[in-house]
């Protein structure tokens, strides 16, 4: 049977197939659909995890357990959860266990577009980079088998397009693997240097043994046609040099740690010129430049950003007939913004008038940085805001400069947790405000320790974020409704004076899954407005100015919210 699969469908197929009995993820953009797509099959335990770390140690546990695990995030996701990971490539696996890193050339959706490629030669562990949905569901399932054969956790890494195309995929049947239950064996599974040092000789050994596998392993192969010309590549740069250059010579990699030296120089051999042809890092012609081999890399293709066969086509000197593309410089720009009605914004509008430091965090009110709000100073990492924040407020001097930490609930769960409590301990006294709109829109609504919500749509206990903040030591704890931007503005603008620490916890569901929700929509009132713009400052999309300079709203996009009736000055807005 065949199926049109996106690779992330794929590699939840093949994790099916392979006999997968845990997977865990935290989601985030590349990667999110993998799990999804896992929790329907009822054979497979499929969770959500706080953070990637927790995900991994899971994964980890579920290995000792007996069953094959698949732990999925994307590539800064790889940062958090590097530390178990490090320490599982020393000891070994029981089960077999695969982590797969979804990549974001460009940064599409995400603030950085490191090469995780360096994190397989960093732990020592095998890597496998498929090309298509098809590879990404077989090289899952070869990423099982290798795990097991050598006793190491193995690295499946894609990219956003691997992740997100879709191609058609042959699909096979389940098969169970069923394992002995776990043996104790202290010298393995427990790293105390004693033992470490050990097993370091063993991930020598181990990889020396992998080494020689994938001379021959089928998904490292040569196609040769006209010898003037070579290419090695991996992943979806080779669908692009298939387009481009057809008629060169290709050696594909689907393993891409460690390399097929002997494979390499025998190509490099055998052709006129060598292109190494890869997005990122010159991961692959650092390599094998170093196995003596004369190659060209990036000094023709660009080390920063997604390839694509343009880029690829320039670089080798090759002309392409232009694509049939329409004009659309007259089309009007489209900023990120937030949705009309978004809870988000009063809170922003006010942050901004009370010219506070705000440190943000990532998700939807990451975008409150953006003009018109601009309303966040900085913006680093998963649950950064409080640790900064609390960094900020004891550098600065000036009692008058405040610093706000903003930070959503999904967010804050993954890694803020620990630094609220780093507050209270080290005597922080600045306002820490959660925007819990109870879920992780960002990435697709989906449900964390908040939500009483599993993975499966199965009822959990629901953290309360009141009771947390109190339990860990903050006497100030206030809730309130953002739409009520009265008691927003009174609040922020108490609390932030306040000389002791404060959490803030905004409560509204986001407007895009509350479907019982009653509102009216506005209208302006034509004959009271005076076009002074100060409604439009919210950067609501629903808000525009008509020919004349005076402001309208769009039926359609109003959500009903209050904050543009409440910061006219005019009393130029009113319920429709």
């Amino acid at each position: 049977m065949k199926k049109l699969l996106s690779g992330n469908e794929a590699i939840a197929r093949g994790s099916y197939e392979a006999g997968v009995r845990f997977a865990t993820a935290y989601h985030g953009t590349p990667s999110t659909e993998i799990l999804e797509e896992l929790a329907k099959y009822d054979q497979v335990c499929a969770e959500w995890s706080i953070n990637e770390k927790v995900a991994l140690e899971k994964g980890i546990g579920a290995g000792l357990g007996g069953a094959r695990s698949l732990v999925a995030m994307k590539h800064v996701g790889l940062n958090v959860a590097s530390d178990p990971f490090m320490i599982l490539a020393y000891t070994g696996v029981c089960a077999g266990i695969v982590i797969v890193s979804a990549d974001d050339p460009y940064m599409h959706s995400s603030q950085s577009e490191q090469d995780n490629r360096n994190y397989a030669k960093f732990a020592k562990a095998p890597m496998l980079e498929p090309a298509d949905s098809q590879e990404a569901k077989d090289f899952t399932k070869l990423a099982f088998d290798l795990s097991e054969k050598f006793d190491t956790p193995v690295m499946l890494r894609t990219t956003t397009r691997i992740s997100h195309s879709k191609s058609v995929v042959e699909l096979g049947e389940r098969h169970e693997v069923i394992h002995p239950p776990f043996d104790k064996d202290v010298a393995k599974y427990v790293m105390i240097p004693v033992f470490a040092r050990k097993r370091r000789l063993i991930m020598e050994n181990r990889m020396q043994q992998i080494a020689g596998l994938v001379e021959t392993i089928g998904c490292n192969r040569v196609e040769y046609n006209n010898r003037r010309l070579g290419i090695i590549c991996s992943g979806i740069v080779y669908l692009y040099v298939k387009e481009v250059v057809p008629q060169a010579s290709i050696l594909k990699l689907g393993v891409t740690y460690p390399l097929p030296q002997n494979k390499i120089k025998e190509f490099c051999a055998s052709v006129d010129k060598v292109y190494v042809i890869e997005e990122l890092d010159p991961f692959l012609e650092e390599q094998i430049r170093a196995m003596g081999c004369s190659v060209i890399g990036k000094e023709a293709i660009p080390s920063v950003g997604e390839l694509n066969p343009d880029i690829i086509a320039d670089a080798l000197g090759i002309r392409r007939k232009a694509a049939d593309v329409s004009d659309k410089s007259h089309l009007p720009a489209r900023p990120p913004s937030f949705c009309p009605g978004c809870a988000y914004r009063g809170v922003f509008y006010f942050l901004k008038k009370l010219k506070v430091r705000v440190m943000g965090d990532i998700g939807c009110y990451t975008l409150g940085a953006l003009p018109p709000l601009e309303a966040i100073d900085a913006v680093f990492c998963m649950g950064a805001s409080i640790g900064c924040a609390l960094g900020f407020e004891k550098a600065v001097s000036d009692p008058d400069v405040k610093a706000v930490a903003v930070i959503g609930d999904s967010t804050f769960f993954h890694s803020g947790i620990t630094a609220l409590i780093d507050v209270i301990y080290n005597k922080g006294v600045g306002t820490v405000i959660v925007l819990d709109n109870h879920t992780t829109a960002m990435t697709g609504f989906q449900d964390h320790p908040g939500t009483g919500k599993t993975l499966k749509r199965e009822g959990s206990q629901a953290v309360d974020l009141v009771k947390l903040g109190e339990a860990v030591g903050f006497k100030r704890v206030i809730t309130f409704d953002p739409y009520d931007m009265d008691t927003v503005y009174k609040v922020l603008k108490e609390e932030i004076k306040r000389e002791e620490p404060s959490l803030i916890i905004s409560k509204r569901s986001c407007l895009l899954l509350d479907k019982k929700r009653k509102y009216q929509k506005r209208k302006i009132d034509a004959a009271k407005c005076n076009g002074c713009g100060v409604c439009l400052g919210l950067g609501c999309p629903a808000l525009g100015e008509t020919d004349n300079k005076k402001v309208k709203i769009e039926p359609v996009m109003c959500n009903g919210c209050p904050v543009c009736e409440y910061v006219c000055r005019q009393g130029a807005i009113e319920s429709a």
